[in-house]
């Protein structure tokens, strides 16, 4: 199933070319409260419930094509969004390789030793509303990544069963201003966390570790390959996060990029996709 986020806060099913309206399934979710009781997203921490409740609403849905819909974030309220630096090879060769664009601090250790970083939940867009250049005169680049969305509270989880703590997967970009305040500073602006275009529940991906991805900047191939080349798997990725902080229901994973992120500039296009899950365009404006 892939759900989404579109229009006015509208809840979408996302069947071939059409989106269907199924924000009549919300009825599925308990009452809001205050304090909330359990952090992360009331729709991911209930996704089973909402999924039967979208079977139900979806027969009599309104149909709106795709290329009509704008796509908010597949998820409206993670807990934290964390990255994961340098996490394929040919990405920390390109790091190396450029020592004037990356700090060499972000050259030094393996993944576990720089460790996850983590960046601010205001961040967030979908791709419907595009990122933002806040700092024009400063070199802002795509980094295309895996988005991986977790499904239920997870804290200390073992390698083995990791994914069983998956909602689900997006495409992710992680946007990052380069400079020499700290990886989470530049990472945190305001638009620079995009997810989308929707969720492909769990189900849909039994093995996010061969998942073909590219991203084009109008029209032109950037960044290309492949989950397999990642460094730390997704399963070690879950695990080695929950041992230092637990995950809830929401909390998005951006698992890493590949070699090509390059600038890009106010009326540029970033076309991202990745296999099985879909494609999303993304445009870039001035602050």
């Amino acid at each position: 199933m892939k759900i989404c986020w579109f229009d006015d806060h509208r809840l979408g099913l996302v069947e071939q070319d059409h989106v269907l309206d199924v924000s009549a399934a919300l009825k599925a979710l308990p009452a809001p409260r205050y304090p909330a009781v359990e952090k992360g997203d009331p729709l991911i921490a209930n996704l089973a419930a909402v999924r039967e409740a979208i079977r139900e609403a979806a027969p009599g849905a309104r149909r709106i094509p795709v290329k009509d819909a704008t796509f908010l974030s597949p998820v409206a309220a993670p807990s934290k969004i964390i990255g994961v630096p340098v996490n394929y090879i040919k990405h920390a060769e390109e790091a190396a390789s450029q020592t004037d664009v990356f700090p060499l601090r972000h050259q030094q250790g393996s993944v576990q030793e720089q460790g996850f970083f983590l960046k601010a939940n205001s961040s967030l867009v979908g791709p419907g509303e595009g990122v933002r250049l806040r700092f024009p005169e400063r070199r802002s680049d795509h980094e295309m990544e895996l988005g991986v969305v977790i499904g239920k509270y997870a804290n200390n989880v073992p390698e083995d069963g990791a994914l069983g703590y998956v909602a689900g997967y997006c495409i992710a970009l992680d946007m990052v201003v380069r400079g020499p305040e700290d990886r989470s500073f530049r990472k945190s602006i305001d638009t620079y966390s995009v997810a989308g275009p929707w969720l492909a529940t769990a189900d849909e991906i039994p093995d996010p570790g061969h998942l073909a991805f590219s991203l084009a900047v109008n029209g032109e191939v950037r960044q290309a390959s492949n989950t397999q080349f990642l460094i730390l798997n997704i399963q070690k990725q879950i695990a080695f996060a929950s041992q230092w902080y637990a995950l809830h229901p929401g909390d998005i994973i951006m698992t890493g990029t590949c070699e090509g992120v390059s600038r890009v500039l106010p009326g540029d296009v970033m076309h991202c996709e990745i296999e099985k899950i879909g494609a999303m365009d993304v445009r870039v404006e001035a602050a």
